[in-house]
């Protein structure tokens, strides 16, 4: 029957609790309920998912026997021993029962060596299924959600409905209303992530919960609230992970983000525009900016690395992050081999890899809105420059053309240099050559690289180098460079004839280039930069640079370098050509020709490949370089040009960068293979980009690529995207989704006991224009959501986890919203949407623990210091300790639901960390300035402050207790005020006449007790 995996503690917990629930309802219930049908679904499903699939399932290289009991017919026609593994109404004459009832260890199934064993119950569950007639059903999640009809006898709202139907069905009451400060805490922290102020409790008591509902989502500390949960499973960080872990800038994507929950882009577009808004028409800035989401995958930068081997992985990577954040399937499951459980095959996920795996590695500019706007009115300015320009050439096209078929006539032949070995001196950086014999040279950086040919190259008079442009590069480079700059120290090149053992270097007499920079010395003057010339004077301290500024960097340059005269070399000679780099080069391509002493037009190398193109099929980049190097050389256009070139020194500087997707041309496609085991060099046959049979079928198309998959994901007829989405919303405000494992919706995801309101709010949430804010509200202004979190001894013995929602919402927040809770009732918390991420402050021990130190973590100051969590730097290797003692993820994967844990570890960080040491001393100033002359009054408004609510007399006793005390230890000398009211001896902060640094210092160490309190860090 079956060979498996040890059986999963979750798993293991799910099914047990399971197994109360239907016997508590049972118990209620009478005999009726004993008799009632098995659901496949729910009670078969999971049985043989966990423990039959691995051997009898999906996976035909792991079939056992070849027998399959994932679909019906196959169960019933039996595997190799032809006997029936189901004969249906028969259980006595079923394989399946006589096996699971077996006592020979040979006999039994599962068998021993799995480490599994089915209950009692199990078995009696699969023996009445049979004997009822052993129907199957599909797969829930893998049906279109349906929206079940509202009873009239049960409550409007469709949340209150169904839970109230389930309730009455096993005889238990919901709880009661939580009382209005509660409820408005509660609200401020699921809709913003900040407690309310005393203000706002009185905002909240006079216009009501819906009113203050819909004004929260309207506050533009929404977006950031709900964007966290989102950077989850998008696994966003500051840095790029593994060994150097060094800094990215990526933040641009993260406020794309918190704009799209703030504006409530419909959920269909949110996840097209992250997969494919570069393919979009008219792809925006902001559009191109949303792909960035797929580029949060760490990035290996280590010394030697083969690039390609770490884009497969980001790539891997990319596909885990799509089944967790949008699909609901452990995708990764099927990278190696068909899925064990679900029916995603081998093949099917190197068709959805095929098609992310046709993009380039992208990174590019990002403006701001301000800068856009100018950037926009200066290419008006040159596109208007450029008509005068054709007014005063009135025959311009004809001229342009006839100039661009000179351009081309001038180019003598040249023959590609075909490597037979790429390397670098240091073996940090692998080389590979394109199809189209380019050089690229992505990784780690190197100053010298080489590559070894043989050309029957006898009579060759020159070299060109073509240094080129490339998607995978920074703003498609040329160079390697963080700007994508680069300067050439040396071209060399070496023979080494048959008969020979040693190299021989060859002489350049000339060279020329279509652009050079004016010569320049450092400031040592010991490096010079500048004419092409530099590139063959035999010294390293020199080098060729051809940077035309910031606007126009990142296009093509040529050099031409001649030899002294035509080489005689015999057949079968090797070359060696070696690029020794100051600053190093992305992509190249180096040729040779046998054509007398030819030289590099005078001509920006753009213009000439672009002419090189049919006129009918050049690109609108294209046009405009040809156009653009045309009009230079019109003498009576002289002062248009100065116009235009005026014009382009005024582009503003970019605001940030971002790491991006974008289209592959058709020329430089990239092919998938599947993959033998996932092993990145391992391709057993082309895949064409296609979907999982199982869910519903992709649009026809001649050539499906990125956006058609993106389409296809945000499909109103998927059966996954909705119901992932809306689980995501009710784990945040509930604590845990109705489908319990977020990441896995698949045969073994326990199901859901509200499926049916998951469906109708998936629904629902397609209805209303895919709007997350529009299901938010839904939620929010349930009954069910309003309940009480108090409950009785038994109702939490039948209900412990609140699967059945008895109760409001009750659990410890996330790390995030515990350190904005302490910021903001302390006064403190600083409100400033995005921008660049703020340095926390660490340990000095945790920065001393990096392999690579971190100079730049300089802890922000002033009001930086103080604001929202979510623009905290997020080092991967280094995680922030605050954040990492209160459960928030690294950044490495994907993860779909934080653990949320209770350790001595979070309460000694939320006492001693700095950041709500701060926010201690902060909170008592605030106490003192606001909280009256009496200790009573400020032990009620500080209490008030943290927990929404006053104290009742035992706790205003404890917390006045407590201040008595450290007054006295402070008076005998124990403490030292200042140094705890301000961390430091010399100064105080500005107090009013009537209190003392004793006062600040006592207020101080009851304000550090006040923020850790359970019900502070808690949504009650």
């Amino acid at each position: 029957m079956m060979v498996a995996t040890a059986q999963s503690c979750r798993t293991q917990f799910f099914f047990r609790a399971f197994v109360l629930i239907l016997l508590a309802t049972a118990a209620a219930s009478g005999p009726l309920a004993a008799q009632t049908k098995v659901d496949f679904q729910h009670d078969i499903q999971p049985i043989l998912a966990e423990n039959c699939a691995d051997c009898h399932g999906v996976d035909p290289e792991a079939r056992q026997a070849s027998l399959r009991l994932d679909i019906r017919a196959a169960a019933l026609a039996g595997g190799d021993s032809e006997e029936p593994a189901i004969v249906p109404q028969h259980p006595e004459l079923s394989e399946l029962i006589a096996r699971i009832f077996s006592d020979d260890p040979d006999v039994v199934m599962p068998p021993p060596a799995t480490n599994k064993q089915l209950s009692q119950e199990q078995k009696s569950l699969l023996q009445r299924w049979i004997a009822e007639g052993a129907e199957y059903q599909p797969h829930w999640a893998f049906e279109l959600p349906a929206q079940a009809p509202l009873d009239p006898d049960f409550p409007a709202h469709p949340v209150d409905h169904f839970v109230a139907k389930k309730l009455q069905a096993m005889h238990l009451t919901p709880s009661p209303p939580a009382n209005d400060f509660t409820l408005c805490r509660r609200l401020f922290l699921d809709l913003i992530g900040i407690p309310p102020t005393p203000d706002e409790l009185k905002y909240f008591r006079k216009h009501g919960f819906a009113a203050t509902a819909r004004a929260l989502l309207k506050d533009e500390r929404f977006g950031e609230k709900w964007a966290r949960h989102w950077l989850d499973v998008a696994r966003y960080s500051d840095t790029n992970g593994y060994e150097k872990d060094v800094r990215r800038d990526q933040w641009a994507w993260r406020d794309w983000v918190i704009g799209a929950y703030n504006r409530d882009l419909p959920y269909d577009e949110f996840i097209i525009e992250q997969i494919a808004g570069d393919l979009l028409p008219g792809a925006t800035p902001a559009q191109i900016n949303a792909t960035g989401f797929l580029r949060n995958s760490m990035i290996n930068e280590e010394g030697a690395i083969v690039p390609e081997q770490f884009r497969m992985f980001e790539m891997f990577d990319r596909m885990d992050c799509i089944g967790k954040a949008v699909m609901g399937l452990t995708t990764q499951c099927a990278q190696c081999h068909t899925h064990k459980y679900d029916p995603l095959t081998h093949e099917e996920y190197y068709g959805m890899f095929a098609f992310l795996n046709n993009s380039y590695e992208a990174q590019s500019a990002v403006y701001s809105d301000d800068q856009y706007l100018e950037i926009a009115e200066i290419m008006k300015d040159i596109q208007a420059t450029e008509e005068q320009i054709k007014q005063r050439v009135p025959d311009w096209e004809a001229a342009l053309s006839e100039w661009a078929d000179r351009l081309v006539a001038k180019e003598v032949p040249w023959s590609p240099i075909v490597a037979t070995e790429l390397g670098s001196t240091s073996g940090l950086n692998h080389p590979t050559q394109l199809p189209d014999h380019s050089i690229l040279m992505l990784g780690h950086v190197n100053g010298e690289v080489f590559m070894i040919a043989q050309p029957e190259a006898s009579g060759a008079t020159a070299l060109r180098l073509e240094v080129l442009p490339h998607g995978d590069l920074a703003y498609r480079g040329p160079g390697h460079s963080a700007d994508g700059t680069w300067g050439l120290q040396e071209l060399e090149v070496f023979v080494r004839r048959p008969d020979q053992t040693e190299w021989e270097k060859l002489k350049f007499v000339a060279a020329s280039a279509d652009f050079s920079e004016p010569e320049k010395k450092s400031e040592d003057e010991k490096i010079v930069s500048g004419p092409v010339q530099l590139l063959i004077d035999g010294s390293t301290q020199t080098m060729w640079k051809a940077d035309r500024g910031p606007a126009h960097r990142h296009q093509a340059s040529l050099a031409v370098v001649q030899f002294d005269g035509p080489l005689d070399l015999p057949p079968q000679t090797e070359w060696k050509v070696v690029l020794r780099m100051g600053a190093m080069v992305g992509c190249c391509r180096v040729s040779w020709t046998r054509e007398p002493k030819p030289t590099a037009q005078a001509v920006d190398y753009a213009a000439v490949l672009a002419a090189q193109v049919p006129a009918k099929e050049r690109t609108s980049a294209e046009q405009a370089s040809l156009f653009a190097a045309w009009r230079k050389v019109l003498s009576e256009c002289d002062d248009l040009n100065r116009k235009i070139d005026s014009l382009w020194d005024g582009l503003p500087s970019p605001l940030t960068s971002v790491l991006h997707l974008a289209r592959r041309e058709p020329e430089h496609r990239r092919h998938t293979y599947l993959l033998e085991r996932g092993v990145w060099d391992q391709p057993q046959r082309p895949v064409k980009p296609h979907t999982p049979a199982i869910l519903h079928p992709l649009p026809t198309t001649e050539a499906p690529d990125r956006l058609t998959f993106a389409r296809w994901l945000a499909s109103d007829r998927s059966p996954l995207t909705a119901r992932v989405a809306v689980n995501r919303i009710w784990q945040a405000i509930f604590g845990e989704g109705l489908v319990l494992t977020p990441e896995d919706f698949g045969t073994r995801a326990p199901v859901p006991e509200y499926r049916d309101l998951l469906d109708w709010l998936s629904v629902d949430l397609m209805q209303n224009n895919w709007s997350q804010k529009q299901l938010i509200l839904r939620v929010v202004t349930s009954a069910t959501y309003q309940q009480s979190s108090h409950t009785s001894p038994e109702l939490l013995q039948r209900d412990p986890r609140n699967r059945l929602l008895t109760r409001g919402p009750r659990f410890r927040c996330d790390a995030e919203v515990v350190r904005d809770i302490a910021l903001s009732t302390a006064g403190l918390l600083q409100q400033q949407l995005g921008g660049p991420p703020i340095i926390p402050p660490v340990p000095q021990n945790v920065l001393d623990y990096n392999y690579q130190y971190p100079s730049y973590w300089k802890p922000a100051t002033g009001p930086d210091r103080y604001r929202r969590a979510l623009y905290g730097f997020r080092k991967r290797s280094m995680p922030d300790p605050v954040m990492s003692a209160f459960d928030g993820p690294n950044g490495d994967v994907a993860c779909a639901h934080r653990v949320v844990s209770n350790t001595p570890l979070a309460a000694l960080t939320g006492l001693n960390e700095t950041i709500f040491v701060e926010a201690a001393r902060a909170l008592a100033l605030r106490v003192l300035r606001e909280g009256g002359d009496a200790d009573i009054a400020r032990a009620d408004y500080a209490f008030r402050l943290c927990t929404a609510r006053t104290p009742n007399a035992a706790e205003r006793t404890e917390i006045l207790n407590l201040l008595s005390s450290h007054r006295k230890r402070l008076a005998d000398g124990w403490l030292n005020p200042r140094e705890i009211a301000t961390g430091d001896t010399d100064k105080l902060p500005d107090l009013a006449a009537a209190v003392t640094p004793q006062d600040l210092a006592a207020w101080t160490l009851v304000a550090r007790v006040l923020l850790n309190l359970d019900e502070t860090i808690s949504k009650n």
